[in-house]
Parts: C-alpha cells; sequence; structure tokens
C-alpha cells in the first residue's frame, strides 16, 4: 500500500544527491572533514528552527530523553562520521573499487542490525526486492569502474573488500541507530520524534568532528567559515535531506527506507545521460532496470 514515507524517501534521496554534488565542489577549498563538517554545523541551526517550529506550532512538548535515546544518537552520528573518513581512505586503496562495490551491501546490513537490534522483519517479497536491488547496484558499479564478475571473486579476501565491507556497515549501522533513538521516543507525533532525534544528532556530530578539526585540522575550522557561501548551500541541502531521512526512519523500516533511497542512483544516471550526454552500457542498463524494480515492488509490498 502507498505510504506518504515513499515520497519522503525520494525527497531526501534527491537532496543527498544534491549535497553530494555540491560537496565536491567546495572539496577544493577544504580538506575531507571540513568538507564533510559543513553539512553538520551549518544544518545544526537550521534544526533548532524545526524543532521551535514543530514544538510552538504543533503544540507539542519536548519529548522525555532516556539513556536508549541518547546512546543511539550518539553511535548514529559516530558511525556516519566513521563512514565517511573510511570511505575517504577506501578510495587510497590500489583496489579500491573492488571495495566500493562490497561497501554497497549496506542494505543487506542494515535489514540484518535492524532485525537484530529493533525487531525490524522484512517480508519475503521485501527481502527478494532488496537482493534485486543489490544486483542491480552491483552492475552499476561494476560497469563504472570496469570489473568484472572474476575480479569480486578472486577479490574477497583482499584488504580492499573488508575495508569495503567495514565500510558498509557503518553506514548501515549510522541508518539502525538514528532510526532507534527514534523509536525510543515511544509513540509520539512523528513530526516531533524526527525533529527532535535530528536536533539532537546534529549537536552531537557537530561536537565530535568540530573536535576532531580543532585537534587534527585546526585550520579547518576557520576556513568552514570563511567559505560559509557556498558551505551553507551544503547545510541547507544536506539539512533537507536529513529532515526526509528521519522522518521516514520514524514512519518505516530503514531497511525499506534506504532501498527506495537507492532512486538516488537513477537520479544520477539521468543526469549523467541528459544533463552530460554521457554514453551509456548494456550493464549500467541493465543494473538500472534491476534498480527500478527492486524500488517498485518495494514500494507495492513494503
Amino acid at each position: 500500500m502507498f505510504s506518504y514515507w515513499i515520497p519522503i524517501t525520494i525527497f531526501a534521496a534527491f537532496m543527498q544527491n544534491l549535497r553530494s554534488v555540491l560537496q565536491k565542489h567546495i572539496k577544493g577549498r577544504l580538506s575531507t572533514g571540513g568538507a564533510s563538517y559543513v553539512r553538520f554545523l551549518y544544518a545544526l541551526p537550521l534544526s533548532y528552527v524545526l524543532l521551535w517550529a514543530v514544538l510552538s506550532y504543533g503544540g507539542h512538548a519536548l519529548p522525555e530523553v532516556n539513556a536508549t535515546f541518547l546512546i543511539y544518537c550518539f553511535l548514529g552520528g559516530l558511525s556516519q562520521i566513521l563512514f565517511t573518513f573510511i570511505l575517504i581512505y577506501l578510495f587510497s586503496l590500489r583496489n579500491f573499487a573492488v571495495g566500493t562495490t562490497f561497501s554497497k551491501t549496506e542494505i543487506l546490513q542494515i535489514a540484518l542490525l535492524g532485525l537484530i537490534l529493533l525487531g525490524d522483519e522484512v517480508s519475503m517479497a521485501g527481502t527478494a526486492a532488496i537482493m534485486l536491488g543489490l544486483v542491480g547496484v552491483i552492475l552499476l558499479s561494476m560497469a563504472q569502474s570496469a570489473l568484472s564478475w572474476s575480479n569480486l571473486a578472486t577479490s574477497l579476501f583482499e584488504k580492499s573488500t573488508l575495508v569495503g565491507l567495514i565500510c558498509g556497515a557503518f553506514l548501515g549501522s549510522s541508518v539502525v541507530f538514528f532510526r532507534g533513538a527514534i523509536l525510543a521516543l515511544g509513540d509520539m507525533d512523528v513530526m516531533i520524534r524526527a525533529s527532535f532525534a535530528l536536533a539532537v544528532a546534529l549537536s552531537m556530530q557537530t561536537v565530535m568532528l568540530g573536535g576532531y578539526l580543532l585537534w587534527r585540522e585546526p585550520g579547518q575550522i576557520t576556513a568552514v567559515f570563511r567559505h560559509w557561501k557556498p558551505a551553507s548551500a551544503v547545510g541547507v541541502v544536506g539539512f533537507l535531506g536529513s529532515v526526509g531521512w528521519f522522518t521516514a526512519f520514524t514512519l518505516q523500516n530503514a531497511a525499506y527506507v534506504r532501498a527506495v533511497g537507492q532512486i538516488e542512483l537513477i537520479f544520477t544516471f539521468a543526469a549523467s545521460v541528459f544533463f552530460f550526454k554521457e554514453k551509456t552500457t548494456r550493464m549500467e542498463l541493465a543494473g538500472i532496470a534491476l534498480v527500478m524494480i527492486a524500488i517498485v515492488v518495494i514500494i507495492l509490498t513494503g
């Protein structure tokens, strides 16, 4: 049955895609840590404004904070930051294309961890759709990096494969932890839970990554403020995407949300074809087709 978590997820995926483009643009002016930090720092005040608006105009009270909520928020924020740095490390490895492909297993890891920690079950149809989408994502990754199935098979025990799996695990765990934090707030209104969890998570991430930059890259904090115009654009778009993700996680199993969120790949593919006039391969078309079928199945059965 169609539910409004679906358009919210599609919106979040589009904003994530746009944020990635903006972050690549600012990467030339900031370090990896600095470019990552702007998505938290400039989104933080917006999250407070959203929370204030929900409290003021929705007639809600602040949720009661509990230890489970805080632990999940902290673990989710830390996992997301670690994912970013491990991904950058992955790119430095000789066989990074293989590792990047294995990092795409995040949705399977989300489904497993979500079941273990939160009791989120995935239906047989949902499992089949997730597997179908995973094959599509792998095909896309292989087409874009000139990999073959034999390359993947012979690289199972390489360092890049392990790092890729760990990278996917941190991304997947951050999603499950954030959903766990939201669920720990009880049965309150969707928007109050989503906005409150987002504000707390961004506060923690701003402090954590800010502390790291002060310790390891002190000049980056100044640079983040000096380039406030492009940095704030990343923050605004990232904030809108995060609102979408957190709202969707409040409404639906995280594995389903991230599976539908793979529509981001379709946005990227469409942009490369229609705007940049890039040629496509049969493998890319097959990958996109499988991702689209998987998304439709989840929408119809999830």
